[in-house]
């Protein structure tokens, strides 16, 4: 399987829920963004008689590189943090919101891949107040069929092996 075969299969592995845009044509390692918007809210007999609302987030960064290096996996998960955190608006009401760096690569580094599981990124917002926020990360080897994530993103690799490799 391809790079851009794995893109297109998880890019509509995720378009059920989620509002996608590719970034075919743009020269870098970014190759699409998955974001959903979920609100919900409970209220008695009337809507103004609200017990409560929540809004959770989540961002999805897709990364697509031939050669993942260590260098490389920190200017993409920084780009993601920045990006993701502008989206976030922390208020009453905002309950979690969710970062997420995938990469697909052929081939990838020992040192890349360290960091990437020891990345360890949370946020709360006033104390949790106004919600918090995680930063999942997770990465697919498509040469080796190898998938490796953080403690946050278990779920994301998961989701790689499953969406890629049947």
């Amino acid at each position: 399987m391809t790079r851009l075969e794995a893109i297109d299969k998880l890019c509509e592995s995720y378009s059920v829920y989620f509002d996608i845009v590719r970034y075919d044509e743009e020269p870098g390692e970014l190759a699409a963004t998955c974001f959903l918007h979920v609100h919900s809210e409970k209220y008695v007999l009337v809507k103004a008689a609200k017990l409560w609302e929540a809004d959770s987030n989540e961002y999805v960064y897709i990364f697509s590189v031939p050669h993942l290096t260590k260098e490389t996996f920190l200017k993409c998960r920084e780009y993601a943090y920045k990006d993701g955190m502008s989206h976030i608006e922390p208020k009453p009401g905002h309950m979690c919101s969710y970062i997420t760096a995938v990469f697909i690569c052929d081939t990838c580094d020992k040192d890349a891949l360290r960091a990437l599981k020891r990345t360890r990124i949370y946020k709360s917002f006033r104390l949790s107040y106004y919600g918090w926020m995680d930063f999942h990360t997770g990465v697919i080897e498509l040469s080796t069929g190898n998938t490796a994530a953080n403690g946050s993103g278990r779920s994301t690799a998961k989701l790689l092996k499953k969406t890629l490799l049947k």
